[in-house]
């Protein structure tokens, strides 16, 4: 293996390990901040991070009017929604059951390209989505199916996080035009930049600063942790990854992301390990793995 390959994977394990802990991190700076605060932090110390690599590798052009609307609106969709869905969904569910139901992104994007691309599922896929959506349920239910009868399953964050697996599906498939137009590093920090902009908006309406005078230590580390790492260099780096792998094979390190969520959010959390979250995470994978075929 090349030395070029060999910095790709590392970069795309480290991207991969650091968004698994994400989740954690989120529910820690949301001990001492709300949702919109805790976007608001993160995202402004990613477009930071994001300008700087920008400016060092010359990709800081302006684009159009035009590609500025398109921007904005995948900030809307990518960074100002789908981020406020997530940290509020995790004010109460659990780390690891979100990451678990983030996984089945894949699975909204074969049913979107059914619906609207006309896209052939066949019997592969249409078992894999089967499969994957058994596997939600028995994540969220810890096992109790016949909850579902009483309909007194999974908590109001679960069905935001399934909420924001569908806008993220949505939102990979109006990015895609995107990346074959304009360098990665620019279009993510001009995509990140308008969503940090949005979430500013609400961000002074709940009046978000007289927050930040009460963040504690292990607040402003998970924020930290979340802005610089997560939401800058994790996106450089998987971009880079992907640029020297093809993306079928980086793709499968994310089946990873779910497992790492689990282990530190039971070491850091005091989450539990259940077999009914294993085994649903299993099918979700599983599932996933099928459509992905």
């Amino acid at each position: 293996m090349d030395r070029t390959r060999l910095r790709a994977y590392i970069k795309i394990c480290i991207t991969v390990i650091v968004w698994g802990i994400s989740f954690i991190a989120i529910k820690i700076a949301l001990r001492d901040l709300s949702p919109v605060s805790v976007v608001w932090l993160r995202f402004g110390m990613g477009v930071a991070v994001l300008a700087f690599v920008a400016l060092a590798r010359q990709q800081l052009n302006l684009p159009s009017h035009r590609d500025l609307a398109y921007f904005a609106l995948l900030g809307f969709l990518g960074i100002t929604f789908h981020q406020l869905l997530q940290s509020t969904a995790l004010l109460t569910t659990q780390a690891s059951t979100a990451s678990w139901i983030v996984a089945t992104i894949p699975v909204f994007m074969a049913l979107l390209g059914w619906l609207f691309l006309k896209e052939k599922l066949g019997w592969l896929k249409t078992s894999g989505i089967a499969l994957a959506a058994m596997g939600v349920l028995l994540v969220v239910t810890n096992g109790n199916l016949g909850s579902l009868v009483r309909g007194n399953f999974g908590t109001v964050g679960d069905i935001l996080v399934l909420i924001s697996a569908l806008n993220w599906a949505i939102f990979s498939v109006l990015s895609r035009p995107g990346t074959q137009r304009f360098p990665v590093t620019q279009m993510t920090l001009f995509v990140m930049g308008f969503g940090w902009l949005f979430i500013s908006i609400q961000f002074i309406a709940i009046r978000g600063w007289t927050e930040i005078p009460n963040v504690t230590i292990n607040g402003w580390l998970a924020i930290a942790f979340l802005g610089i790492l997560c939401s800058g260099l994790g996106y450089v780096f998987w971009y880079d990854g992907l640029q020297a792998i093809p993306a079928s094979q980086v793709g499968v390190f994310l089946n990873f992301e779910p497992l790492v969520t689990l282990i530190v959010a039971a070491a850091m959390l005091g989450e539990g390990i259940y077999i009914s979250s294993l085994l649903g995470g299993g099918l979700i994978l599983a599932g996933v793995w099928m459509v992905n075929r």
